[in-house]
């Protein structure tokens, strides 16, 4: 039962998904990922404060490490959100799974270990070729840099997943990982809209602006969420459960945008979802399994 915490933050996370989708109407990446960011430290504060968990760390450079890497996932996603059909973008994202097998693989050839690396390689080879019937008939021409820096969101949701194993592994908890997260979210967004400009309120249509709380207040709900089925659930079950996260997020895509995907990309949606489950199993024995999507 534990793991159905998971599909409610699944949930969360598509709804907030939703919110960059008609908020970067008016506001640029940057924009949302400050926005989101001052919302969640804001929240994640709190969080602290009842849990009693103090913000002095002993491991600074682990967190800005951390922080970059998922800043910089997180950016990457708002903006695939922003210029391809949600459910598209979604999946895209969740390939983290599978670059974290693609990373133990190449870790494994590296250290002379690619003998036991077969069953890997297959989720990994499985993935990208969910990835090829997802993009084929569901991108435009002028939609296909966005495909890739959508790819690239998972890349980084992958190596910020790694960071967190580490900062796990060093003891640190789970609230204070995320808040360190969130300011920096702050920072570069400050920095990076302040380079590109802010949106003047006066151009910025009611349904955005109705947006900017929420989207934050959804991604930390969504992270909780995930966190608690994480710690209390079954790993595999959990992750599982993580991939309904692209149904609600089709559910949207059809329903609020007319997203039309044809067959062949609900097919390679599909293969997605089958190929993370798949290396999720897999990778159990590599490396333990803690939260670090970055939402």
């Amino acid at each position: 039962m534990q793991a159905l915490w998971m599909v409610l933050g699944a949930f969360l996370f598509a709804t907030m998904a939703v919110g960059i989708k008609f908020a970067s109407a008016s506001f640029g990446t940057l924009e949302l990922v400050l926005y989101r960011g001052v919302v969640s430290v804001i929240f994640m504060a709190v969080v602290l404060r009842i849990s009693a968990t103090p913000v002095r760390t002993p491991v600074p450079m682990m967190h800005v490490w951390r922080s970059a890497i998922g800043v910089l996932s997180l950016s990457s996603w708002f903006y695939a959100i922003a210029n391809l059909p949600l459910a598209t973008a979604m999946t895209l994202n969740y390939m983290s799974g599978v670059w974290v097998a693609a990373f133990i693989v190449g870790g494994g050839l590296l250290y002379g270990q690619a003998q036991r690396q077969g069953p890997l390689l297959g989720t990994v080879l499985l993935g990208f070729i969910g990835v090829v019937l997802t993009l084929r008939p569901t991108i435009d021409q002028n939609q296909l840099f966005a495909g890739v820096i959508g790819l690239l969101s998972g890349m980084g949701a992958a190596l910020a997943y790694m960071q967190v194993t580490a900062l796990g592994k060093v003891g640190e908890p789970e609230v204070r990982t995320v808040f360190y997260f969130s300011v920096g979210t702050v920072v570069v967004g400050a920095m990076g809209a302040l380079f590109t400009d802010f949106t003047p309120w006066s151009e910025v249509s009611f349904t955005a602006a109705a947006w900017v709380v929420p989207i934050g207040v959804l991604a930390s709900l969504g992270q909780w969420c995930m966190t608690r089925a994480y710690s209390q659930g079954a790993t595999l079950v959990v992750a599982s459960m993580q991939y309904s996260g692209i149904a609600f997020a089709a559910i949207y895509s059809l329903t609020l945008f007319g997203d039309q995907i044809a067959p062949i990309g609900w097919a390679g949606i599909g293969v997605i979802v089958t190929s993370g489950i798949l290396a999720t199993a897999l990778r159990a024995r590599a490396m333990p399994n803690t939260p670090a999507e970055d939402h």
